[in-house]
């Protein structure tokens, strides 16, 4: 049987390009989501490549909703090869002073909590797998602590690294290589609000960026596809910036 991908929050953006590669290498994909319409756009693209697929509809967020589908997929297919932790977002923007505390909560579980739950229920399956890897996402802002009122997102994103450090060190003992991925200003439907609104700003990123424009989520997703290919048999504990050269501004 062809190895095994979890992608989670994998119905658009990169987190379904990833599916798209990873698939045509020759994984069969699981993808998670928890918009249904956006399911259906991904499952029917996915089909129109031939790639073989399965969907589970869960919150990362829900500690219970994802023990119960992880165990279900644990139950269907008995070990993983790759997990690939991209649900995340920005959850909106506040201050520091006079952030509510069920915002910071939202922002927290949904960028740190989620890779520590599906982690967690992951890790037996994953030692049941082929030269297994895992794939955390972090961002840009995890190193410049982010722009105006990302400040709660961009501390999650710093914790990731240091979580998927962590996993490294304890993981490698049992052949599990830890790794992460950090995307600049990306092209996807993360910026869609700011794309519509204010779409002076949107072009405004591309000043901040070295290379003078925004990442194709096709571009994160070759380096994921490295990361867990043999071409990276050496490589743990690693942090890849995917940004143009963001990072040098």
């Amino acid at each position: 049987m062809n190895k095994i991908c979890l992608i989670t929050g994998a119905t658009g953006g990169i987190g379904l390009a990833t599916a798209k590669a990873l698939g045509k290498a020759g994984y069969f994909v699981i993808i998670n989501g928890i918009d249904e319409v956006q399911a259906k756009e991904a499952k029917a693209e996915l089909e129109s490549l031939n790639i073989k697929y399965d969907y589970y509809h869960f919150d990362v967020t829900n500690e219970e909703e994802v023990k119960e589908n992880m165990a279900k997929i644990g139950q269907k297919y008995g070990h993983l090869d790759v997990l690939v932790n991209n649900a995340g977002g920005l959850g909106g923007r506040s201050s520091f002073e006079g952030m509510p505390t069920d915002f910071y909560r939202r922002v927290l579980a949904l960028n740190l909590d989620s890779v520590f739950f599906v982690t967690r229920e992951a890790i037996p399956l994953l030692k049941e797998g082929k030269d297994a890897s895992i794939i955390n996402f972090s961002s840009n802002a995890g190193w410049n602590a982010g722009g105006p009122g990302a400040g709660v997102y961009a501390t999650a994103k710093g914790a990731v690294i240091t979580l998927t450090r962590a996993l490294a060190k304890e993981l490698v003992k049992y052949n599990i290589r830890v790794n992460g991925v950090a995307p600049g200003t990306i092209d996807t439907p993360f910026h869609q609000q700011t794309k519509i609104n204010n779409p002076a700003l949107f072009e405004s990123f591309k000043n901040n960026i070295p290379m003078k424009r925004l990442g194709q989520a096709s571009e994160v997703a070759s380096v994921i596809e490295f990361l867990v290919s043999d071409k990276a048999s050496f490589l743990t504990g690693e942090i890849i910036q995917v940004n143009g050269g963001q990072d040098f501004l």
